[in-house]
């Protein structure tokens, strides 16, 4: 969700210094060698002005995109901003039948397919504006299993405001394809039926998947109290985060070299993770010996590339 850029996101602060292209280029060849392109699912793909993680691999035409909107407010500006790496799907997932839909103000980021709740909105400064209710349409909403023309998805991003479980438990031969997930999750939700952070995290670890890192926590001041005349500078309340999730490593025996290179890929250009990285590099040295080159260039441009302002 976004709804203003001078929202306060803790543990962020690092990421786009990894992320810079002087710290990402020339790695492909001499490293990771041959692969297939990703394919990239961004499921509620509304363009409100982030650089998604996933840019990096779009932009070097490592990935394929596919965009998934419902909302026609959104989808016209996104076909305008999409290149050639770049399939737009206009459709709602659920879980395949009839919705309502809340229509928010489009740069609120707050249209969902749930009822938003007016208690929990109050708690918070501000989202009660946010969250007001422009217009209702009811809309017909497709299974993630059941989106026609995908490849196998490699990278999962989710952001529908509240339906992201839904949408999961729709999609799980989606999902068994898949290598990492970057989710939006609530520690107090603020629609009705809303699944917390907790019911989804025990979700994900049961079908395969653990945590690796926060992207951002973001909190948010409680009404009626405001600090420094600002309402978006928080005190100490979460309120949302996200998460990136991966497939469980201690099942990497199970996977295929392929999967494996592509989560290298992904983790280097998208995370920073060089942690990651090595342990999935060894892991093809371990069955193919012609890797050991690729684990030492690897390093090699870790350690000769400009230090991380984070501490160890």
């Amino acid at each position: 969700m976004t709804l203003e850029p001078s929202t306060i996101e803790e543990n962020a602060a690092d990421f786009p210094n990894r992320l810079t292209m002087k710290s990402t280029e020339f790695v492909h060849d001499d490293i990771f060698g041959s692969f297939q392109k990703l394919n990239i699912l961004d499921i509620g793909a509304s363009d409100l002005g982030e650089m998604p993680i996933y840019q990096p691999l779009v932009a070097y035409s490592y990935a394929i995109l596919n965009a998934v909107e419902g909302d026609d407010r959104h989808t016209e500006q996104l076909r305008k901003s999409s290149g050639s790496n770049v399939n737009v799907i206009q459709a709602f997932l659920f879980d395949g039948t009839d919705q309502t839909c809340f229509l928010t103000d489009p740069m609120s980021g707050m249209s969902s397919l749930l009822e938003p709740d007016l208690d929990h909105l109050r708690f918070f400064n501000g989202f009660e504006e946010f969250g007001k209710i422009r217009a209702k349409k009811i809309v017909s909403t497709s299974r993630l299993d059941e989106l026609k023309g995908l490849s196998p998805i490699d990278f999962i991003k989710l952001d529908t405001q509240g339906s992201e479980l839904t949408i999961l438990k729709n999609g799980q031969r989606v999902l068994s394809e898949c290598l990492a997930l970057q989710i939006e999750l609530s520690h107090i939700s603020l629609y009705r039926n809303q699944p917390s952070f907790g019911e989804v995290d025990v979700w994900l670890r049961a079908h395969g998947f653990v945590p690796h890192c926060q992207l951002s926590v973001k909190r948010w001041s409680i009404s009626p109290t405001i600090k420094n005349n600002n309402f978006r500078v928080p005190f100490n309340q979460l309120l949302e985060s996200d998460f990136i999730y991966i497939k469980n490593p201690f099942s990497i025996s199970e996977w295929d070299i392929g999967q494996i290179l592509k989560l290298a890929v992904f983790s280097h250009y998208c995370l920073g993770s060089t942690d990651l990285v090595i342990y999935l590099l060894l892991e093809l040295k371990r069955r193919d010996s012609t890797y050991t080159e690729h684990v030492q260039r690897y390093v090699q441009h870790v350690n000769s590339g400009p230090r991380s302002n984070s501490s160890a």
